[in-house]
């Protein structure tokens, strides 16, 4: 993905109205956001908020009322937004024969690529995960990588396309301290450097006070939005989560 100054600003994405329901019942009501580029905005909320769902909906993986637009800077019409996305978790088998680069590549290239190495794809990826410190991890088994390694390697994976817009679903769940400093830094470093909008899902709420632009408080709907400041001081978190937070 390439490296820039600092984001413009000015790539808009708007969800509008968006709803879900399932099976006669409604897990999302008339969720409103407008971001931009160059911001990081973390969901908050308690287990069943529908964080997950806004997520998978925002995808297009599960039907939903509403729509998604994206503005570019260049002319203002809606364009067809570009999507990168990082997982809770992915299972994967041990002893399962795929490498880093096999795993990356065989989403970059309709070449087999278990019959030989495309150097340059080789490069292009190897470039991708030095921005998360993962680029000695290109040759290493997809099976035998630690939690924050994985993580590493799919955040890699998710910015190669050039995203306008990076979906985080709970990426840290399981990692430990020293692993969620380390994602912690590297999202706040892709926020300052890569003309992309990130919406991280996140129930790390002293990381999101530290890194987070704009926080949205869901139940079903959203309860809140605005800076930290704002939303952890509010009366509506105070009633989701029983205190008040001190910013």
């Amino acid at each position: 993905m390439k490296k820039i100054i600092e984001p413009c600003g000015l790539h808009c994405i708007k969800v509008n109205h968006l709803g879900v329901t399932i099976g006669g019942q409604q897990i999302l009501s008339d969720i409103n956001l407008h971001i931009h580029c160059g911001t990081l905005t973390a969901i908050i909320g308690k287990n069943g908020a529908g964080k997950s769902t806004l997520i998978k909906a925002m995808l297009g993986d599960i039907p939903h009322e509403g729509n998604i637009e994206f503005k570019d800077r260049e002319n203002g019409k809606i364009q067809k937004l570009k999507i990168g996305y990082v997982p809770q978790s992915m299972n994967i088998e041990k002893n399962t024969p795929i490498s880093v680069y096999d795993m990356i590549a065989s989403y970059q290239s309709n070449f087999p690529v278990f019959f030989r190495k495309k150097r340059a794809l080789y490069e292009e990826i190897k470039d991708s995960l030095k921005v998360f410190e993962a680029d000695y991890l290109i040759d290493k088994q997809v099976c035998n990588l630690s939690g924050g390694e994985l993580q590493r390697v799919l955040l890699s994976m998710a910015i190669m396309d050039e995203p306008n817009l990076l979906l985080l679903d709970e990426p840290v769940s399981g990692i430990d301290q020293n692993g969620m400093d380390l994602f912690y830094k590297k999202i706040d470093y892709l926020k300052k450097h890569f003309d992309l909008a990130t919406i991280l899902i996140s129930h790390d709420l002293d990381y999101v006070e530290r890194y987070a632009d704009k926080v949205i408080l869901l139940d079903q709907k959203i309860l809140k939005q605005g800076t930290v400041k704002e939303v952890f001081q509010s009366d509506e978190f105070k009633r989701v989560f029983g205190t008040e937070v001190r910013v």
